[in-house]
C-alpha cells in the first residue's frame, strides 16, 4: 500500500514538476511561462483570449481595452497565476473609460490612412506610390503602437502613461518592434483571408505581446 501511495505522489510531483505549480524534482532555473507547459492547454487559451478580444472589440473603438484586458488575463495564465473571466471582465471596465479615447482617434487615423491608400491605388491623385507607401507604414506603425501600448496599460498606469511608453519600448526593443509588425500584418492577412480567423489571429497577438518582452529578459 505505501509503494502505491509513493508511487502516487511521484506522478503527483511530476505534474507539478511539469505544469510550474509546484517544487522542481531536479535543480534548475525557473520556467519563464509555468503555465504554457501543457501545449494544447495554451491554445485553448489563446483561441479563448482571442474571441474575447473579437467580442468586447467589436466596435473598433473598445479595441484597445479589449487588447488590454486579454493581454493581463494571457500574461496571469502564462504565468501559472489565477486568471478567472472575472478578473478580464474587471479589466475590461477599467479600460474603457480612456480606451474608447484612444480608440476613437486610432479609428479616425486608421480611416484617414486606409483612405489615402484607396485614392492611391485609384490613380486619382499625383505620386499615388509613394503615398501608398506612406499609409500602409502609418498603419503598420499605428498597429505596432496599439499592441505596446495595449501591453503596457495597468489600472494603475492608465492609458496616458500607456501612450507615453510606446515610444520608449520601441527604441529600447527594435527587433521586437519588428515581431509586432510581423503580428499585426498577420491578423490583417488572416483577416483578409477569412473574416472568422480574425479569432486566433488576436489571440495570437495577445500572446507576441507578452512572449516578445521575456525574450530580451531571458538574454
Amino acid at each position: 500500500m505505501s509503494a502505491i501511495t509513493t508511487k502516487r505522489e511521484y506522478k503527483a510531483a511530476r505534474r507539478a514538476d511539469a505544469s510550474g505549480s509546484g517544487p522542481t524534482l531536479e535543480e534548475r532555473p525557473p520556467a519563464r511561462f509555468p503555465g504554457a507547459a501543457a501545449k494544447f492547454a495554451l491554445f485553448g487559451e489563446v483561441l479563448q483570449t482571442g474571441l474575447l478580444i473579437a467580442l468586447v472589440g467589436i466596435l473598433v473603438i473598445t479595441l484597445p481595452a479589449a487588447l488590454a484586458a486579454g493581454i493581463r488575463h494571457l500574461r496571469r495564465y502564462l504565468h501559472a497565476e489565477a486568471s478567472p473571466m472575472t478578473d478580464f471582465w474587471r479589466d475590461v471596465r477599467r479600460a474603457l473609460p480612456g480606451g474608447l479615447v484612444a480608440g476613437l482617434i486610432g479609428a479616425v487615423a486608421a480611416a484617414i490612412l486606409v483612405l489615402d491608400v484607396n485614392l492611391a491605388g485609384s490613380g486619382l491623385l499625383p505620386g499615388g506610390a509613394l503615398i501608398a507607401v506612406v499609409g500602409w507604414a502609418g498603419l503598420v506603425v499605428g498597429a505596432v503602437a496599439l499592441l505596446v501600448a495595449a501591453g503596457a496599460w495597468t489600472p494603475e498606469r492608465g492609458w496616458r502613461a500607456a501612450v507615453r511608453s510606446v515610444p520608449l519600448v520601441i527604441r529600447a526593443d527594435l527587433r521586437g518592434a519588428l515581431f509586432l509588425a510581423a503580428t499585426a500584418g498577420f491578423v490583417g492577412v488572416a483577416t483578409w483571408m477569412l473574416v472568422p480567423l480574425i479569432v486566433p489571429a488576436l489571440g495570437c497577438a495577445a500572446l507576441a505581446v507578452v512572449a516578445v518582452p521575456e525574450r530580451r529578459r531571458a538574454r
